[in-house]
């Protein structure tokens, strides 16, 4: 005799029902909370530079991505705010279910279990995945991301201005206008980052640096002092300038009259010698004849600039007006400098050596105690390029000055200094001007 089947009650049929539409409904939670981790992560680590190439090449993602991330506090406030809804539905609904089957010991069963799985799949997980292909994650999610961001607008904007509120109570103002994130301090932290792991060479990051610093210098920081500038008497014989033009390793001398300050002109030794040949070849020309010429005639007027000019538009107009030479002044009109544009390049790709250039010896040398010993007139710059140190420059350009500047006296021979974690000896002076220093780090 067969048995005879046992009904199943409806309430019973109904109870499993719904555990498995809960436990389904968790998954989903759990799924959408790991879109909103990722999504947050993929879009706040992926390169705008990367996404921007990407968009060059026709991709709508990356065009979409770039869009959101212009408003970033938006952006996030969306994505935090999705976040967070799904992660407390799915922690109440494994509560309900986990207390129905466990009884009193569900909530801590819930708490325990509901842990493990967003930490595991809807934290680590998705963020890992992200942060190791963000661009490719950013285009792929910036569609339904964007239309997160339009359909909570109203609640984050509400948020946004409640946050702010509070901020504001407490002293600090938001800027929503302001970018996260300047590309210049990003441009060097990653060319940092690429010489301390060896993947960028130090005289790549120091010519990429030098670039993107000069809108940050001035003309006054790589200038020549005035009293290193070789001038030519514009009152002396023309001989006497012929011989001192052909005499200089520069192409470019200033005229000055009287004082030194008194700059009245800049001749090139080119014009100068085309004016040479055109008097000694004349019908009367001999080589007597040069007394005769007015070297005043073959000058060209003197240009001159201010030294808070910043460099990279002084390139510019050197660029413009087809020159190379620039005479410096301060704001009392004073004569404080010369500037050419081979100085602005060697910002950029370091010092530039020719056959004219006298041969000097290098102006660091180390020593066997490990000291270093520099010349006094060599820039700050200079030193932390040639040595990866980070000795400020704010308020002097030269080694000397920053010595002077520390001391607030000018130091005698043999007097020691240690600020900015480094030791300062005056190794010899001339006069006021310190010319040689020992420098150690400590």
């Amino acid at each position: 005799m067969d048995p005879v089947p046992v009904p199943v009650p409806a309430a019973a049929t109904a109870l499993d029902l719904t555990l498995w539409l809960t436990a389904g409904a968790i998954l989903v939670l759990l799924a959408l909370s790991a879109f909103f981790s990722g999504s947050e992560t993929a879009l706040t680590a992926a390169s705008r530079a990367k996404l921007r190439a990407r968009a060059d090449k026709g991709e709508t993602g990356a065009t979409v991505a770039l869009a959101l991330t212009e408003d970033s506090e938006r952006l996030i406030g969306a994505l935090l705010l999705g976040n967070n809804v799904v992660n407390i539905l799915a922690a109440s609904l494994a509560t309900a279910l986990l207390t129905r089957i466990f009884g009193a010991n569900g909530v801590a069963v819930a708490t325990l279990v509901m842990t493990a799985l967003v930490l595991i799949f809807s934290e680590v997980l998705p963020k890992t995945y992200a942060i190791t292909r963000p661009e490719a994650m950013a285009s792929s999610v910036a569609q339904p991301v964007r239309v997160l961001t339009l359909v909570l607008s109203p609640v984050v904007s509400v948020v946004r201005r409640i946050v702010r509120l509070i901020l504001l109570v407490f002293g600090v103002k938001t800027d929503p206008a302001g970018a996260m994130f300047s590309v210049h301090d990003e441009i060097a932290g990653a060319l940092a980052i690429g010489h301390q792991e060896g993947t960028v060479e130090k005289e790549a990051r120091d010519r990429l640096l030098g670039a993107l610093d000069l809108a940050e210098r001035t003309v006054e920081e790589v200038m020549l002092h005035r009293s290193q500038i070789e001038m030519v008497d514009a009152e002396a014989s023309p001989g006497a300038i012929l011989s001192a033009v052909l005499a200089s390793p520069h192409t470019r001398l200033p005229l000055y009259k009287g004082e030194r300050e008194n700059v009245v002109g800049v001749i090139h030794a080119k014009d100068l010698l085309r004016a040479v040949e055109k008097t000694v070849r004349g019908e009367d020309g001999n080589f007597a004849s040069i007394r005769d010429l007015d070297v005043m005639a073959v000058a060209k007027p003197a240009y001159f600039v201010p030294e808070t000019t910043p460099l990279d538009e002084q390139m510019r107009e050197f660029l413009k007006r087809r020159t190379h030479f620039a005479l410096v002044v301060d704001e009392y009109g004073d004569l404080k400098g010369l500037i050419t544009l081979e100085d602005i390049i060697e910002e950029i790709v370091g010092e530039i050596s020719d056959e004219f250039d006298p041969a000097g010896e290098y102006p660091i040398k180390k020593t066997p105690e490990g000291d270093f010993l520099v010349e006094g007139t060599m820039t700050i710059r200079d030193l932390n390029r040639a040595l990866d140190w980070h000795l400020p420059d704010d308020e002097a350009n030269t080694v000397a000055g920053l010595v002077i500047h520390e001391a607030q006296t000018i130091p005698a021979e043999g007097q020691v200094f240690s600020f900015h974690g480094f030791h300062f000896e005056v190794v010899s002076r001339k006069e006021n001007r310190l010319a040689k220093l020992k420098i150690r780090p400590l």
